[in-house]
């Protein structure tokens, strides 16, 4: 299994337990904070080598184990902690069918979870409602399908030609830079969404498009300088 790239982060908690610190130190606990999280606990010459001389105060905010490394009390109970939800969760999923897996998850995770767990079990539970209608669509022929379904969508592309005052060849063009974008991030849709985002995305091309020629400045090779007649010589 893949490293957690995140750890739950109580800003208050952070500014209340840091007030002792200075901001240099603030900066130098953080950054051993993430290391570890990312790389367990750690030796002191590391630490020293990665954020220099280490106070007082900011050694306080640590612990050593019987090998002399540092650790940090509440980083790693908030990692197990995260680490035991998330694996509740995908044990979870896996004893259910994806028919029945969204409301009786997403109301256990209501109700049952830690407070402070609220924010991230909102966004796993709205990952899993998007996804509950695009599972169809997540193998190749699929999305094939859906692509070959939307560049038939006459009546679309005359709407968006229309409205934006291009060619249907123009729209073909934008859709097929459209498709690439979406397979490159692995964001297949199906067809209501693909012609719902197409829509958002082509206004945002072309809000930026306006916004450069807006504020381009003029090539100085091809500005014309109109200068004065010279005035005729006199021969008196």
């Amino acid at each position: 299994m893949a490293k957690d790239p995140a750890f739950l982060f109580y800003s208050n908690d952070f500014l209340t337990g840091t007030l002792t610190l200075s901001f240099e130190d603030r900066g130098k606990y953080i950054t051993i904070l993430c290391l570890m999280h990312q790389q367990g606990r750690l030796d002191e010459q590391t630490v020293k080598f990665i954020v220099g001389e280490i106070s007082s105060n900011l050694m306080s905010k640590f612990c050593r184990d019987t090998d002399g490394k540092w650790y940090n009390k509440r980083l790693e109970e908030e990692t197990d902690r995260r680490n035991k939800f998330t694996e509740s969760r995908r044990n979870n999923a896996k004893k259910k069918s994806s028919k029945d897996l969204v409301l009786p998850l997403e109301k256990h995770m209501l109700e049952h979870m830690p407070e402070h767990m609220e924010n991230e079990n909102k966004d796993i539970i709205n990952t899993i409602l998007i996804n509950k209608n695009s599972n169809e669509i997540k193998d190749s022929n699929s999305w094939e399908s859906e692509k070959k379904l939307f560049k038939n969508e006459e009546q679309y592309f005359y709407k968006i030609a229309t409205s934006y005052k291009i060619t249907k060849n123009d729209v073909l063009g934008f859709i097929d830079v459209f498709l690439k974008e979406l397979e490159l991030a692995e964001d297949y849709k199906d067809l209501k969404e693909l012609k719902r985002h197409f829509s958002y995305w082509l206004k945002k091309r072309k809000e930026e498009k306006e916004r450069k020629v807006k504020y381009q400045l003029p090539d100085p090779t091809k500005i014309k300088i109109k200068l004065p007649n010279s005035p005729t010589p006199r021969y008196d």
